[in-house]
């Protein structure tokens, strides 16, 4: 059950129940630090023990606690109200007076104790979660971007979205930044426009899909090229079902494994994603969406990123979406340019995004559907500003990074 909580969730449990029993032992210790030593109160006239009592404070309810010189006293109830027995009958005892050295003693016992607790309950407080991601991009992105403006908002403990603006462009770039190696219930999901989910073809917005999900959507972006009719032109498996199968790249994702990013092999039975799922079957686990072109493959660029062959769709600036994946820290990166919206932004070359991902530190990453179908939806809301003049554009589906249980162990959709 306790993986099934969401992380923040257990964190506020645990932090409110180190408080209550915090405030209970700091009171326990406080009433015993000021506690008056009864022994000098014996020794005292009726008037100053009096005075004694009502200064001191004691734990529990009204009722009598015995010292070691036999001296009764009054402990102050939890109303607050003084109990008055026992203020005079205290038997004034001789010869067991508790001298200076002795009072210095029992102090620096009491504060040794209260200090012991103090560092005892600092060690067991809730410590600020851990950050698998820097709050700064890397130095290189910087040196590369040079941007004007930068605005940060963590959407997690380990989910980072960035703004930058860049008059050297000029670019209006979204990042987001993900951690997917230290959390189980961080990974990917495919989302489908409601006609295709129906076996029909179909578009809808990214915006749409997300508000429908079932899952916490933290943040998605437009995803596979698509046909006039509302087909995806690539690969597809969402809920671990095989949805389309074509030899094009892909990234996908499954629970206990970090993204793949490549090209896919299908056969009649199965099909190629990083791993072989069942083309009737599906394994409940898959998540895969496809792309064009795959831009970077173990850190090297893929071939001239179609700047040979399709000069106006890749040597051009266009707006852009892509994702990419560094496999040694974790760290997924999704990424939308804004373009064709000067002077906010012209877009990017797919040399030029190549070379952001370089920058990002990416190792993996492929380009996904552009132009005005690139959006990015952060929490529901479309952060960027998409090229076509109404807006955002219906698409075929979606990659969205989400927090869900499955990856923690629970059950599959």
């Amino acid at each position: 059950f306790v993986t099934h909580v969401p992380v923040w969730f257990r964190t506020f449990l645990i932090a409110s129940a180190t408080f209550v029993l915090g405030a209970a032992m700091g009171v326990a210790f406080v009433r015993g630090l000021y506690g008056t030593p009864t022994a000098r109160i014996a020794d005292a006239g009726p008037a100053a023990r009096v005075g004694a009592l009502r200064r001191g404070s004691g734990g529990g309810s009204e009722a009598e606690q015995r010292e070691p010189d036999g001296c009764a006293r009054a402990v102050q109830g939890r109303s607050g109200k003084l109990g008055t027995r026992g203020a005079t009958r205290c038997a004034v005892r001789p010869s067991r007076s508790i001298g200076p050295a002795h009072f210095t003693v029992h102090g620096f016992l009491r504060g040794s104790a209260v200090a012991a607790v103090a560092a005892v309950l600092g060690a067991c407080a809730v410590p600020d979660a851990p950050r698998g991601i820097p709050d700064a991009l890397p130095e290189d992105a910087l040196t590369l971007l040079r941007p004007d403006t930068v605005r940060t908002l963590r959407l997690d403990p380990d989910v980072v979205y960035r703004y930058l603006w860049s008059g050297r462009g000029p670019w209006g770039l979204h990042l987001v930044q993900a951690d997917l190696r230290r959390r189980c219930d961080l990974g990917l999901d495919v989302l489908r426009a409601v006609a295709r989910e129906e076996g029909a073809a179909g578009r809808e917005r990214v915006s749409s899909m997300v508000a429908r999900s079932d899952e916490r959507v933290l943040m998605a972006v437009n995803a596979d090229f698509f046909t006039p009719e509302g087909l995806t032109v690539g690969t597809e498996l969402s809920g671990g079902r095989v949805t389309a199968a074509t030899a094009r790249p892909t990234i996908s994702w499954k629970t206990g494994s970090g993204p793949w990013i490549g090209t896919t092999h299908v056969s009649a039975d199965s099909i190629w994603v990083g791993w072989f799922v069942s083309m009737h079957e599906g394994d409940g686990l898959t998540e895969a969406v496809g792309g064009f072109p795959e831009l970077l493959d173990a850190g090297a660029r893929v071939g001239d990123l179609e700047v040979s062959e399709r000069p106006s769709f890749a040597s051009a600036r266009h707006p852009r979406t892509a994702v990419g994946y560094d496999p040694e820290r974790g760290w997924a990166w999704f990424a939308v340019v804004d373009g064709r919206q000067a002077p906010h932004s012209d877009g990017m070359t797919l040399p030029e995004l190549a070379e952001l991902f370089e920058a990002l530190g990416a190792t993996e990453a492929l380009n996904l559907d552009g132009g005005g179908s690139s959006v990015m939806v952060i929490r529901g809301r479309t952060v960027n500003r998409p090229s076509d003049l109404t807006g955002e554009r219906p698409v075929v589906n979606a990659l969205a990074l989400v927090q869900t249980p499955r990856g923690c162990g629970g059950a599959a959709r």
